[in-house]
């Protein structure tokens, strides 16, 4: 039966690598999701991974326990791999968000007929900024200010590449009812 959380993390802080191993493997497959949508590759992202966790053992003494610990891991998680983000970024010039059209999206969108796993292979498939920024506003809930200040972008520039990614997947998921992805 595994350990209640503020045991297991007062073993971490300890040292224990019996405790270690166990929180690892507690997180270790949601955190790889999130560094697999901010990373350029999977071997970046379980580099990512790896980071993450050498920082979480490090920095146990960091959380105080307000709010939950995995959203304390998830936060280290994303940093971590915004990191090989930048490290990778293309270099390409980015348009302003005022030169970036809205998308209108009726009801019943081909969304609705998607499985996860359909909609994860095609967000997967836009550009490394366009997903990168898409993850972060509508998965983790960021604001174009905080994406702006997290991948040294203006807050435009997030607002235009979310609208393009938007747009990018609209036409990508009408492809799809065209020729289904499996």
């Amino acid at each position: 039966m595994p350990q209640p959380l503020e045991d297991l993390l007062a073993d971490c802080r300890r040292g224990h690598p019996a405790a270690q191993r166990e929180l690892y493997e507690r997180l270790a497959y949601r955190l790889l999701g999130v560094c697999l949508r901010y990373c350029p590759s999977r071997a970046e992202a379980e580099d990512a991974l790896q980071v993450t966790f050498v920082k979480i053992f490090t920095r146990l003494d960091q959380y105080r326990g307000q709010g939950p610990f995995e959203a304390w891991a998830r936060r280290i998680a994303v940093t971590t791999s915004l990191t090989a983000y930048h490290r990778h970024r293309q270099r390409a010039a980015q348009v302003e968000y005022d030169e970036a059209a809205e998308v209108a999206h009726p009801d019943g969108t081909p969304l609705d007929q998607l499985s996860a796993e359909e909609v994860v292979t095609l967000i997967n498939t836009l550009p490394t900024g366009y997903r990168t920024v898409l993850n972060l506003y509508a998965i983790e809930g960021y604001s174009h200010q905080e994406i702006g200040e997290m991948l040294g972008i203006s807050e435009g520039t997030s607002k235009s590449q979310l609208s393009r990614a938007r747009r990018l997947l609209e036409e990508r998921l009408l492809a799809h009812n065209n020729c289904p992805l499996s």
